[in-house]
């Protein structure tokens, strides 16, 4: 199973919130996101597999029900 840690996420947000993260703060440091690589959805949730500018994978999930951000570890 895996483990989750709220994050503190900058997005951009167009036509609707949360639609494509831009930064998220972890383990005290900003992550910029250079490109999302994939990006899929389930009830309720949004999720993302990005890229950070220092070549890094994560996997980001905008949980909609409670309005709020996720690290998949």
């Amino acid at each position: 199973m895996s483990e989750q840690q709220l994050l503190q996420v900058k997005c951009y947000s167009g036509y609707t919130y949360a639609q494509r993260p831009e930064s998220f703060l972890w383990l005290d440091k900003e992550h910029k996101i250079s490109r999302i690589e994939r990006e899929w959805r389930e009830p309720g949730k949004r999720f993302f597999g990005v890229i950070t500018e220092d070549e890094k994978l994560f996997e980001l999930c905008y949980n909609e029900t409670q309005d709020q951000w996720w690290l998949t570890l």
